[in-house]
């Protein structure tokens, strides 16, 4: 294993997405990137994941159960010690009102899913992760 692989093995990403294929498409080409993932399915789990597990990243869409993605990003607004991880949105929502209140609310990049490829998005990650890291 190089320098590189070893180094994003040990990267936590963490997806929180309530559509069963594109949650298991996301972590299988992660995970081919030798990616650590997490994954939540509701908001409320999304939460739990990330206090517990603190993350390099999240992948959040904003339609969620239990609660959505804009709760997600006000509830750890209000913990300023784990409010640094970079957060991308992945949804369908495509208002600029949607886009505004998401990146106000902390979210680092926002991806509409019909617009993007996979491998676009995956290069997208890892181009957060690296600007992250090198911030950090």
């Amino acid at each position: 294993m190089d320098k590189q692989q070893n180094i994003s093995s040990q990267i936590k990403i963490l997806i929180i997405e309530d559509e069963p294929d594109l949650q298991k498409i996301l972590t299988e080409a992660l995970r081919q990137k030798n990616y650590h993932v997490l994954q939540a399915f509701n908001g409320e789990t999304g939460i739990e994941l990330y206090k517990k597990e603190n993350p390099d990243l999240v992948l959040l869409d904003l339609i969620l159960p239990k609660k959505d993605g804009f709760g997600f990003l006000a509830e750890i607004q209000k913990t300023p010690q784990i409010n640094n991880i970079p957060i991308i949105i992945l949804t369908n929502l495509e208002k600029n009102a949607d886009i505004e209140k998401a990146l106000e609310l902390g979210a680092v990049a926002f991806f509409i899913k019909a617009n993007y490829s996979l491998s676009e998005i995956i290069k997208k990650i890892e181009e957060i992760l690296k600007k992250h890291r090198s911030t950090a």
